[in-house]
């Protein structure tokens, strides 16, 4: 068991890795380039649903992941526009992790769920946009000066406005249950749920589909699916394997039957100018000498586990029940708890050529996708 001090030493470099951005300059510049990597997913997840690789459901849930991480991202970037220009009490500077992860601190996102709590009383003694831009502009014509405290005024309202609106990616985002089909006498659902992981800073997608041999629709069972909700949110660490999360689900719910189970890990964002990097992912960047908006490989991860077969076992002296029998890779599959894990990695093109030029063996089975002109995504090996 670590003792006090191992403790302290393992938050301490876990705090090592967290870096502030406390230029508003490159604050911006590191938001708008979270803006236009989002974008880039959205069509990631397209692409996967014209290869069938994913359901038009699929698709849709994890697009609107996507689109609410970007959400998320952009209130960031009102709440920090001012980082740095304005003296006084401000909200602080931007944190982000910059080891193997590139993604803003959970802190961050926390600290965003208080404040959306109390949106609608910050902006009910706020001036409204108009009246602060009016301002701005007679301040600017009539005093010749920089209306800073009218700027940061705005870039508050902006920021409290997104959290009003809604439509943002939590630190916890609770199960959502869509049906599929029916299969005979059993419901087909797609339960989807995403966090923001604590420990390694960033974004994680879940998909489990399922069948119902319940007597009631899952999502209209008042006494099965909030359980079955808490029980998933709890399973949702990043160290916690696949196989250890379905079979626990397995187990605890004799009819709900997990039958495939997919996480999406989101990154890590990697980058020449913010992050620090190891391995051959640090030589494409340096060597590509990508200009400002191009520094960038961000990497997408999908763990995989398909039920291969049903298994009665005893439960109880009188009763049976119905267990899934889960398909391990052959070759790790025992290791990583997965019956297929895949990696992907977008990129502009300056940091692609780079990593073709130096073609590093460790990505040589990673499916790339290269960000051409005009924002093309471009599907490569």
């Amino acid at each position: 068991m670590a003792g006090p001090d191992n403790a302290d030493g393992v938050k301490q470099a876990l705090v090592n890795d967290h870096a502030p951005l406390s230029d508003s300059f490159i604050a911006r510049r590191y938001f708008a380039k979270f803006d236009r990597i989002t974008g880039h997913l959205a069509r990631v997840a397209a692409e996967f649903e014209v290869e069938g690789r994913l359901s038009r459901l699929e698709a849709r849930v994890l697009g609107s992941y996507v689109t609410r991480l970007s959400a998320t991202f952009r209130a960031l970037s009102y709440k920090y526009l001012m980082t740095g220009r304005v003296e006084g009490p401000l909200p602080g500077q931007p944190t982000f992790d910059r080891h193997e992860s590139g993604f803003p601190i959970a802190q961050e996102l926390m600290v965003m769920a208080v404040d959306a709590q109390q949106a609608d009383k910050h902006l009910a003694g706020m001036a409204s946009e108009t009246e602060l831009k009016d301002r701005m502009v007679r301040q600017i014509v009539g005093d010749l000066t920089i209306p800073g405290k009218l700027q940061f005024a705005l870039s508050q309202r902006l920021y409290y406005q997104a959290l009003q609106a809604g439509g943002l990616f939590w630190a916890r985002n609770d199960p959502d249950a869509q049906w599929i089909a029916d299969a005979g006498t059993r419901r087909r659902y797609l339960v989807h749920w995403a966090v923001y992981d604590t420990q390694a800073n960033l974004p994680i997608v879940y998909l489990l589909e399922l069948e119902d041999s319940g007597k009631r629709p899952l999502p209209n069972d008042a006494n099965r699916w909030p359980q079955a909700q808490a029980h998933l949110m709890a399973q949702s660490l990043a160290g916690l394997k696949l196989l250890t999360v379905a079979q626990g689900f397995d187990t605890d719910f004799d009819d709900l039957h997990p039958k495939r189970l997919r996480r999406i890990t989101l990154g890590p964002m990697y980058s020449h100018e913010y992050t620090l990097q190891s391995g051959p992912i640090s030589a494409v960047l340096a060597n590509a000498k990508a200009p400002a908006g191009e520094d960038w490989a961000l990497v997408w991860t999908v763990e995989d586990l398909v039920s291969d077969r049903v298994e009665q076992v005893k439960d109880g002296w009188f009763s049976s029940a119905e267990r899934q029998i889960y398909q391990l890779a052959s070759v790790g599959g025992a290791d990583s708890g997965t019956t297929r894990t895949e990696r992907m990695i977008i990129l502009p093109e300056r940091p692609y050529q780079a990593l073709a030029e130096l073609d590093p063996p460790g990505f040589a089975s990673v499916r790339k996708f290269v960000v051409g002109a005009g924002g093309r995504l471009i599907p490569a090996r």
